[in-house]
């Protein structure tokens, strides 16, 4: 049975949406590691907000691309250890 686009793109946005509110940087702010958790952090949010813009707009497949990318920038910061995240769940890899 296909994914119902529309159920799914509701459920990724929530999903990236929720893993930014339980990321916490972990590196020290002005340190080379804080630095790149901060960008890492920042792409995610400009991939919740582009995947809002494009859903507003009726473009579903791009807007759950960009919700996907953007929970992927936090998966990797996490799995790099730029975030403490929660372990129990289904929000991340690790």
């Amino acid at each position: 049975m296909a994914a119902d686009l529309d159920e799914k793109t509701e459920r990724y946005e929530r999903l990236l949406a929720e893993a930014l509110s339980e990321a916490e940087p972990t590196p020290p702010p002005r340190t080379p590691l804080g630095e790149s958790a901060a960008e890492f952090e920042e792409m995610a949010r400009s991939y919740l907000k582009d995947g809002r813009h494009f859903r507003a707009d009726g473009d579903l497949v791009n807007a759950l691309a960009a919700f996907s990318y953007g929970h992927a920038w936090l998966d990797a910061g996490a799995r790099l250890g730029l975030f403490s995240v929660p372990v129990e769940g289904d929000l991340f890899t690790v």
